[in-house]
């Protein structure tokens, strides 16, 4: 009998050992979850009091949201603030809009002010379509009030702008020209031109990323180089699809140092869009550097604002060996004929002409 008791009272001991034991285990999660959501929720930098000027585009999604948190350097632990907005029950209710937010403020501060809508300061929206020159940017922003052209201008050449890249350019008018990314934009309604061109820089760097830049050095160029032909790929290409293969024979001549030849070139010299070029148009600006007609490689730097596909293209050009492209007669979506010899491409251009003629 004792030692039946004896037994028993063993086992009790060990089940209220066992117990104590995963009360304290428990214990012991529970509070190391709450330290480490305290140290998430935690300013990104206390010390740091200053403000920054953020904008939540419409349709942003909290994952979108706490991206662009990120990028301005506002959360100490990014992949927390999912967690965080679900758990808060912040999810689908932040706000979009313009804010002035800082590092010092926590972020269960920033979600209230996101969820609240608190501080939204009047905004306008405006878009720079893919193909822009800094010449047209300038004019479509003053026209509708945003900036002024000659400040605007003179800040792309002259301006200073804290990112890396910027010190790989050539100086000159022409200097951030394909570096502006073109798309929709929401600004305060007093921002500054030198606050929308860093917006628009700050877009860019974000799409060109790190693997990209290890792509373009895999590829032997530079970034500006890689601009500049994804800049003429914009140019040239009015049919998404093909701007790979346009890719391909911008690489193939150059590989074989054969001109360029481009039309957009020409006109970007000529400082304005023809929908026809001509042969004397060519040789009006015969000798100017962005004529590869005569001047062989690439121009010195790009011709317009390239989008993200053309930018991808440049550093993922299709397989191919052509050589030339001449539009399509009845040039439908401003599809191309592609050949390999000149020969060929001299029947597909007969052709175009031929139609281009009926139609006048």
């Amino acid at each position: 009998m004792g030692r039946k008791r004896n037994k028993v009272g063993s086992k009790k001991r060990l089940v209220i050992s066992i117990f104590v034991f995963l009360i304290a285990a428990a214990a012991c999660v529970v509070i190391g979850f709450n330290a480490y959501l305290n140290a998430s929720l935690a300013p990104a930098n206390a010390a740091d009091t200053s403000y920054v000027n953020v904008t939540i585009p419409s349709g942003s999604s909290t994952v979108r949201i706490g991206q662009i948190l990120e990028s301005y350097g506002l959360l100490r632990n990014p992949s927390m603030f999912r967690i965080i907005t679900r758990l808060g029950d912040y999810d689908g209710t932040l706000r979009a809009g313009e804010y002035q937010l800082s590092p010092s403020m926590s972020t269960s501060e920033i979600l209230e002010i996101l969820s609240l809508g608190l501080g939204i300061q009047d905004t306008r929206r405006f878009t720079i379509p893919e193909g822009y020159t800094l010449a047209r940017m300038a004019d479509r922003l003053a026209s509708q009030g945003i900036v002024d052209r000659d400040r605007f201008l003179e800040l792309t050449e002259h301006g200073d702008f804290p990112f890396d890249f910027i010190d790989e350019l050539p100086a000159g008018p022409h200097r951030l020209e394909g570096f502006l990314f073109p798309d929709t934009y929401e600004v305060f309604m007093t921002a500054t031109e030198e606050e929308i061109i860093h917006r628009m820089l700050s877009q860019f760097d974000r799409v060109f990323t790190e693997e990209y830049r290890n792509r373009a050095a895999e590829l032997g160029w530079s970034m500006h180089e890689i601009v500049t032909i994804a800049s003429l790929i914009e140019a040239e290409t009015r049919a998404p699809f093909e701007r790979p293969m346009v890719a391909s024979v911008i690489y193939n001549r150059l590989d074989i140092r054969m001109p360029l030849q481009l039309d957009a070139t020409v006109q970007f010299a000529l400082g304005e869009r023809r929908e026809r070029l001509l042969f004397r148009d060519i040789e009006a600006v015969r000798d100017h550097p962005y004529n590869t007609y005569h001047i062989p490689g690439l121009p010195p730097g790009p011709i317009c604002a390239p989008g993200a596909a053309s930018i991808h293209a440049a550093l993922f050009p299709a397989d191919t060996d052509y050589l030339f492209y001449v539009l399509k007669p009845g040039a439908h979506g401003g599809a191309h004929n592609f050949s390999r010899t000149l020969a060929e491409h001299n029947r597909f251009a007969r052709e175009y002409h031929n139609w281009l003629n009926q139609q006048q």
